[in-house]
C-alpha cells in the first residue's frame, strides 16, 4: 500500500475537483464533481488500484472516467490506459485536464463502459468506478487469462469485487462494502 499512496502523492487531487470543493481535497471523503458524480475517496482508490496489482508493462481498462483522478494514478504505473467516460462533459473535462498534465499514454472514448474496449482487448487490469447490478460480462470476456478487475456490484448494497482470471474459472474475492455512484446506461436494463 506504501507504493500505491506514493503514486497518489505525485497526483494532486485538487486539480480533479471543481474549485468550490477544492478545500476539501484533503479530506478522505467522496466528493461532488458536478453531473450527478463523485470523485472516489482516496482511501477507497488506494484499496482499488492495490488488488489490481498492477504492472508497468499492465495494460488497463477503466470504466468511468469521472474528473480523471483515477485515470491519472493509473497512467502513473500501466504502460496503457483505456478510459471510458459514458458523460460528455466530463469525458471532456478529464481529457482536457489530463492532456494538460502531459499524460500521453491514455487513450479517451466516449460512450457506455458496459461493453468495453473490445478492439483493444484483452486487458490486463480492469476498474469499474460505477457500481453495475451484476457483473458486466463484456467486461469479463475482455481480460485476460490471469488478469484481474476491481468493481463495485449492487444496488443498495454494494460490495467491491475483485475478480480474478484463473485457467479454472474466475474466482471472486469481496473486497469491503462500499457506496458508488450507479452504473449508467445498458447497466440500468440489468
Amino acid at each position: 500500500m506504501d507504493f500505491i499512496r506514493g503514486v497518489m502523492g505525485k497526483v494532486e487531487r485538487r486539480l480533479f475537483i471543481p474549485p468550490q470543493n477544492q478545500h476539501e481535497a484533503h479530506l478522505d471523503t467522496a466528493l461532488a464533481i458536478g453531473h450527478g458524480q463523485t470523485i472516489s475517496q482516496p482511501t477507497v482508490v488506494a484499496h482499488m488500484t492495490e488488488a489490481l496489482n498492477l504492472e508497468p508493462e499492465d495494460r488497463v481498462l477503466e470504466i468511468g472516467t469521472g474528473c480523471g483522478y483515477q485515470t491519472a494514478i493509473l497512467a502513473q504505473i500501466a504502460r496503457e490506459v483505456f478510459t471510458i467516460e459514458i458523460l460528455e462533459p466530463l469525458a471532456n473535462q478529464s481529457r482536457e485536464l489530463l492532456t494538460k498534465l502531459n499524460y500521453t499514454n491514455i487513450q479517451f472514448r466516449l460512450g457506455d463502459g458496459y461493453s468495453g474496449w473490445p478492439e483493444a482487448a484483452p486487458f490486463d487490469k480492469i476498474i469499474v468506478t460505477a457500481a453495475p447490478p451484476k457483473i458486466p460480462e463484456p467486461l469479463l470476456d475482455q481480460l485476460k487469462p490471469n488478469g484481474r478487475m476491481t468493481i463495485p456490484v449492487g444496488v443498495l448494497s454494494q460490495k467491491l469485487l475483485l475478480i480474478e482470471k484463473t485457467p479454472e474459472g474466475f474466482r471472486e474475492e469481496i473486497i469491503f462494502p462500499v457506496r458508488f455512484v450507479p452504473m449508467t446506461g445498458t447497466a440500468q436494463g440489468e
